[in-house]
């Protein structure tokens, strides 16, 4: 939303942090993420109409867009134009009308389904009592009339912190069951087309264990928190799916506060890196089972790291993370991994400002092309610095394909191949390299939006060599 509106958000780095010769400056407060000026800085809102932007995006599709994040939780919707741009009172910002088209118009544009939060701060709570619908029944009945229904809706961002995530002082879990019940209750009803999610937690330890390295945690792991049981266990409206937020840790940033939830980069290739997004899903697997049995699983707010990503998040060392999130998510659960984010800070799949795409815009392109729905078991594969996975062909040609990764940097690794293979290897000539190569290639646009063709070398029956911090796709 932040994005939409124009706002506060993490600072991009600069050259010299992304080299490591320059540290980060400390955090006064954490009582509002939004507002650190020590690590946030003012976006205005985003060119939604930009081609580049539109057709980068298009090309990652069929996809979810999701419209959330802790300042929507406090955005007030002026569709009717009278607040002049000043948040009314319990509020801290403005979404337009003519903000919300456009969003609309871009999430038909690029052929996605759109999820929302909606607003809940002490402006939607106006007597101190329970959850005024004025907002929601707005943003879900304007869109409605615009021609473009809103698709699935998680009630709050990251519930379990409470005030930190923009709730009105004092606000509890039960107070926060009440409130989902409330909203979902008239969605049912009225948009009942529109699946429910929830509860879109951050960095539970009811699901992720003891703390230190690998919880999985995030921001949430610096502030008092509740768990996913205390926010749904008093609620009596069922979810559509259950969802939650992952990040590895934390960022260098804001390491400081809790330097036991931060991974340094020589580590972001390791094993027990990697091991942190399965381990996760697998924990919430477990609570999915528990309030939605039946239901997909979403994780509707993932990246390398909370606190606005690491300095390598926008090279390609992170590209070993993203994929083995892919690839390990779906050996547990079918459903919706959503990025954090598409277009802004060091994270985004698309540089902000410019719009050119990462590496992981083009590794998630690639998977996005090549990997189908049905996944094979490859858990005897597996060996200390590979990961392999295996699918179903996206083409729907009879066969499978292969993910690879050799994320040990120094060891070659061999690969017997029974028949021969269409091969897409991805690497870079150093692993904080913002460019990444295909076979070789330079991964690079030409032009506005033209996208290179992904084009594979054909691989001979026998053996193949993986070189050591490779990620290989072999379609049979």
């Amino acid at each position: 939303m932040t994005e939409v509106t124009g706002g506060t958000f993490w600072k991009s780095y600069t050259g010299e942090q992304i080299a490591g010769t320059s540290g980060f400056p400390s955090v006064t407060s954490f009582t509002d993420v939004t507002a650190m000026p020590e690590l946030m800085e003012y976006y205005p809102p985003i060119d939604l109409h930009n081609r580049r932007l539109r057709e980068l995006t298009k090309a990652l599709g069929p996809a979810w867009i999701r419209i959330s994040g802790t300042w929507t939780t406090k955005t007030y919707y002026d569709f009717e134009g009278v607040t002049g741009g000043k948040a009314p009172d319990g509020y801290g910002n403005v979404l337009t009308r003519e903000q919300w088209m456009g969003v609309l118009d871009f999430v038909a544009h690029v052929g996605a389904k759109l999820l929302i939060s909606v607003s809940n701060c002490a402006g939607d709570h106006p007597h101190g009592g329970p959850l005024d619908l004025t907002q929601a029944k707005k943003i879900f009945d304007f869109s409605h009339r615009y021609g473009r229904d809103i698709d699935a809706v998680e009630f709050m961002n990251e519930p379990n912190m409470l005030e930190l995530s923009g709730a009105p002082q004092g606000y509890t879990a039960s107070d926060y069951a009440r409130d989902q019940d409330i909203l979902y209750t008239w969605v049912r009803a009225n948009y009942p087309n529109c699946l429910l999610v929830g509860p879109c937690t951050t960095g539970d330890p009811a699901a992720v264990g003891a703390e230190g390295k690998g919880f999985g945690a995030g921001i949430a792991s610096m502030t008092k928190t509740c768990t996913t049981e205390e926010l749904l266990a008093g609620t009596q409206i069922p979810l559509d799916v259950f969802s939650y937020h992952y990040y590895n840790g934390v960022s260098e940033r804001i390491a400081w506060v809790l330097p036991t939830a931060h991974w340094p980069g020589h580590m972001a290739h390791s094993d027990a890196y990697l091991a942190v997004a399965p381990d996760c899903a697998r924990a919430h697997a477990a609570l999915r089972d528990r309030f939605v049995p039946g239901g997909q699983m979403w994780v509707t707010e993932s990246g390398d790291a909370g606190g606005g990503g690491d300095t390598w998040a926008s090279t390609y060392l992170d590209v070993l993370r993203t994929l083995n999130e892919l690839g390990s998510y779906s050996t547990i659960t079918d459903g919706v991994i959503f990025h954090n984010t598409l277009a802004s800070s060091d994270y985004g799949f698309l540089e902000h400002g410019t719009f050119l795409p990462r590496p992981n815009y083009f590794a998630v392109l690639l998977w996005n092309r090549l990997m189908g729905t049905a996944v094979y078991d490859c858990r005897e594969l597996n060996r200390e610095n590979i990961h392999i996975y295996c699918h179903s062909r996206k083409d729907g040609v009879c066969g499978v394909v292969y993910l690879i990764l050799n994320n040990s940097l120094t060891d070659t690794i061999s690969v017997m191949l029974p028949k021969e293979a269409h091969r897409y290897t991805l690497h870079a000539q150093a692993m904080r390299s913002p460019t990444m190569l295909l076979n070789g290639k330079d991964l690079t646009i030409s032009g506005t939006c033209g996208i290179p063709e992904l084009t594979p070398e054909l691989q001979p029956q026998g053996t193949v060599l993986l070189a050591p911090g490779s990620c290989t796709f072999l379609v049979l």
